[in-house]
Parts: C-alpha cells; structure tokens; sequence
C-alpha cells in the first residue's frame, strides 16, 4: 500500500475530552449521518458545523475516556473527520474508532499544534506536518494491516471484502 496523506485544519481540544462529550447519549440512538451533526457537541457546540471533510480533531492527554460507546468516533467519522491525533486515547476509544474505520494517532508532541493549522498526516509512516508552522513531528505509525482495514470502511467490511 502507498503511503496515505489526509490534508486538512487542526480543530483542538484539551485532556480527557470524555464520550458524553464527543457524542451526548441523547443521540446513541441516531443514524449516523445524523449522529454528525452532534459531534464533540459536548465541547463545542459549533463543531458540526464549523469541520470541513478531512480536518483533524487534535487533542491532549486519555482523549475518548468513559463510557465505550460506538456513537463518539461514528460521529467524528461521519461529520467528515479525516483522522484524531492525540497525545493518548481511552483504549476502548481508540480500538472502536479502528473498527469503524476512523483513523488515530498517538503523537505526544501534538499539543504544539494551534487551532486551525494546516496539516498533512500520513497515518502509514506516522508523519505530521504542520504546514502552518513548518514543523514536522512523529506519530506513532498506523500498521498496513490496519490502514487497510481503514481504508475498507471499517472491521465489518474489511471482514466482508476479504472473505468472499
């Protein structure tokens, strides 16, 4: 596979943004397009309507903490995110978000990032370039295997496509 580059602008938050902040639970029950227009509503009550496809949520420290529900990364996924970088995730977070298919990076010097610079993520090589501030800085790669089933849409379909 080839290396992926996702390009968009950096919307910020800081530690121990919780999923009933991500996606409020008054919504678990929604589809998910309409899930999108509730994402991070909790922290920033604009979110949905200010993300432009392939921007990235940028984050501290345990982003995706509490409860394990599948509707926080579903919503940052369909509201057009193209990848969350953090310093560190809930482990229930990060491994829903791998399932469904939504991109995350562990990159412990992303807090240098500022809302609304520009940056270009290559989540094989674990490349973060901000071009705002012409700095380069290392994520933690994301292995082929997974950027395939990424690529694929998420585990089920991953699963589907492989096994016919």
């Amino acid at each position: 596979m080839n290396n992926v580059s996702i390009a968009g602008k950096a919307w910020t938050f800081g530690d121990n943004v919780d999923t009933g902040y991500i996606m409020p639970a008054a919504y678990a029950s929604f589809p998910d397009e309409k899930l999108a227009d509730h994402a991070m509503e909790g922290v920033d009550s604009e979110f949905a309507s200010k993300v432009n496809k392939d921007d990235f949520i940028v984050a501290g420290k345990n982003f995706g903490c509490g409860s394990s529900r599948e509707t926080a990364p579903r919503g940052i996924k369909f509201a057009g995110v193209g990848a969350v970088i953090a310093q560190s995730f809930a482990r229930n977070f990060f491994r829903n978000s791998i399932c469904i298919g939504l991109p995350v990076l562990i990159c412990p010097d992303c807090k240098t990032i500022s809302e609304g610079d520009e940056l270009s993520v290559d989540p094989i090589s674990g490349e973060v370039r901000n071009i705002t501030q012409d700095k380069t800085m290392q994520a933690e790669p994301l292995p082929e295997h997974i950027m395939n089933m990424i690529k694929a849409g998420g585990l089920i379909p991953f699963l589907e496509k492989t096994l016919k």
